[in-house]
C-alpha cells in the first residue's frame, strides 16, 4: 500500500512537472507572438500538426504597440477587453492574464459608469477624447482616453489609448497651490507697501518739522551773536547747520523712494530734448561755476512719466557734475540710439522699439566692481565730507527705470569717468504687446 501511494506521488509530480513545462512553453510563445519574434506556430492538434501564420504585416504593429509609452485596448461591442498591450497592465497593476477578458467597466469607479457608457457608444461612430478616472487595487488614477473604431480581425472593435496623467495632475496641483501662495504673498506685500508709504509720507513730515526749527535757531544763533561767539563756536555751529541741510535731503530722498513704490504710473509722450533744456537752466549757475561741457545729442520722444523721467536725468546730470575732477572741467555727453531688442549691445535701428541714452562724463569714475553697489540704498563709494548726497540718487534712478520696464547699466574705471546706459521702450504700449508675444513663443517652444 504504501509502495503504492508513493509511487502515485511520483506520477503526480511527474505529472505536475510537465504541466508546468507546458505552460511555461505558453507563456513563452504568448511572449514571443506579443513582441513580434515569431510569425508562425505548429500545434500538434487532433489532426495532427497544423501550421497557424500570423499576419507578416502586422509584425512592426505588434512591436509598435508593446514599446508605447501610453496604454493600449481593444474593445468589442460588449465592452470586453479582448486586448490589451504590457503598458495598460502594468498601469492597472495587474496581470495581462487578469485583463484581457475583463469587462472595461470593472475599472471605473461607479460613479462614472454612466459617462463611461455614453462615451463608448458615442466613439463608434466618431474619434473621442475624455479624461476619466480608473479604479483598481484600491488606486484612483487619472487617464486620457482616446478612442476610435476600427476593424480588428474582419470585425469593429473600439481601441483606446490611455494616457497616464498622474504626474501631469500632480503638478497641476502643486502649480495651483503654488500660485495661491503666491497671489497671498502680493496681496500681503502690497499691504506692507502701502503700509510703508503711509509711514514714510507721516515720518518724513514728522521729521521735517524738528529740522526746520534746529535750522531757524541755528541761523537764529549765527547771525545774532556773531561778535560773541568764538571761532570754534561758530564752527561747531557750523557743522550743526550743515549736518540739518544733509538730514532735509536724506528725507526728502527717503520720500521720494517710497513714493515711487505705488502703482500710479501715468505715462505720456516726453521730449527727452526739452527734458535736459530745463535741467540745463536749473544747473545754470553750478555749470559757470565749474565751467563745465555739456554736449547734448538729438534725444527721442517716448512715453513715460514725465516727472520720474525729470528726476532720472536730474541725478545723472547732478552726478556727472558733484564727482569730476577738482583740476578738471567737466565734459558730459548725452545720447541716444534706436535698437531693435532690449540688450544693452543690441542691433541699432532708426525706428526700433527701445532707446538707448547713454550720459558719459570725463569725472572720478570708480571701480567697476562696485558697479552693482552703486545702485544699492544708501549705498556711497566716497565719504559725506568729500562729496554731498543722501547716498538714494541712484537707488531713485533705478527704481524708476524699473517701473518704466527698462534697463540700467554703468561703465567706469576709477579716474577715467563714468557712463550710464539707460535702456527704455519707446512706447509702453508696444513694450508689452512686445513682451507677451515673446511669451507666447517661449509657450510654444
Amino acid at each position: 500500500m504504501e509502495e503504492q501511494l508513493t509511487k502515485s506521488i511520483e506520477s503526480l509530480e511527474a505529472e505536475l512537472e510537465e504541466l508546468r513545462h507546458q505552460l511555461y512553453e505558453a507563456q513563452e510563445t504568448i511572449d514571443a507572438i506579443r513582441t513580434g519574434q515569431i510569425d508562425a506556430i505548429v500545434v500538434n492538434g487532433s489532426n495532427g500538426h497544423e501550421l497557424y501564420t500570423l499576419k507578416t504585416a502586422d509584425h512592426s504593429y505588434r512591436v509598435f504597440i508593446e514599446k508605447m509609452t501610453e496604454g493600449v485596448v481593444s474593445l468589442n461591442h460588449e465592452g470586453i477587453i479582448l486586448y490589451c498591450n504590457s503598458q495598460f497592465a502594468s498601469l492597472l497593476n495587474m496581470p495581462i492574464s487578469r485583463v484581457i477578458g475583463t469587462p472595461f467597466q470593472d475599472f471605473v469607479p461607479e460613479e462614472n459608469k454612466r459617462s463611461i457608457r455614453r462615451l463608448f457608444e458615442e466613439s463608434w461612430s466618431k474619434d473621442c477624447k475624455e479624461e476619466v478616472t480608473l479604479h483598481t487595487c484600491d488606486l484612483e488614477i487619472p487617464v486620457l482616453l482616446s478612442l476610435t473604431a476600427l476593424e480588428f480581425n474582419e470585425n469593429m472593435a473600439l481601441n483606446i489609448i490611455v494616457t497616464d496623467l498622474t504626474i501631469q495632475k500632480r503638478t497641476q496641483q502643486q502649480l495651483e497651490t503654488t500660485n495661491a501662495q503666491l497671489a497671498e504673498m502680493n496681496h500681503e506685500l502690497e499691504l506692507s507697501n502701502h503700509d510703508l508709504q503711509q509711514f514714510a509720507s507721516v515720518a518724513s513730515h514728522d521729521l521735517q518739522e524738528p529740522l526746520r526749527k534746529i535750522q531757524m535757531f541755528s541761523n537764529l544763533l549765527k547771525n545774532q551773536n556773531k561778535e560773541i561767539l568764538s571761532e570754534e563756536s561758530q564752527r561747531f555751529l557750523d557743522k550743526i547747520m550743515n549736518s540739518s541741510k544733509r538730514m532735509k535731503t536724506l528725507i526728502l530722498d527717503v520720500l521720494s523712494y517710497s513714493r515711487l513704490s505705488a502703482n500710479n504710473n501715468v505715462f505720456e509722450p516726453v521730449n527727452l530734448n526739452d527734458i535736459t533744456k530745463e535741467l540745463l537752466d536749473d544747473f545754470e549757475l553750478i555749470i559757470q561755476e565749474k565751467k563745465a561741457e555739456i554736449r547734448v545729442g538729438d534725444l527721442p520722444v517716448i512715453e513715460a512719466n514725465r516727472g520720474q523721467i525729470r528726476q532720472v536725468f536730474q541725478n545723472m546730470v547732478s552726478n556727472a557734475l558733484k564727482f569730476s575732477k577738482p583740476d578738471l572741467a567737466p565734459v558730459i555727453e548725452i545720447s541716444s540710439t534706436y535698437l531693435v531688442e532690449k540688450f544693452f549691445d543690441g542691433l541699432p535701428q532708426p525706428d526700433g522699439p527701445y532707446c538707448l541714452i547713454r550720459i558719459k562724463d570725463n569725472g572720478i569714475g570708480f571701480d567697476q566692481k562696485y558697479q552693482n553697489h552703486i545702485f544699492a540704498l544708501f549705498e556711497r563709494l566716497h565719504s559725506k565730507d568729500s562729496y554731498e548726497g543722501s547716498g538714494i540718487g541712484l537707488s531713485i534712478t533705478k527704481k524708476i527705470i524699473e517701473k518704466h520696464d527698462g534697463l540700467v547699466h554703468v561703465r567706469s574705471t576709477s579716474g577715467e569717468g563714468a557712463e550710464f546706459l539707460l535702456l527704455l521702450p519707446v512706447s509702453q504700449e508696444k513694450n508689452k504687446q512686445h513682451a507677451s508675444a515673446q511669451e507666447d513663443l517661449i509657450g510654444r517652444r
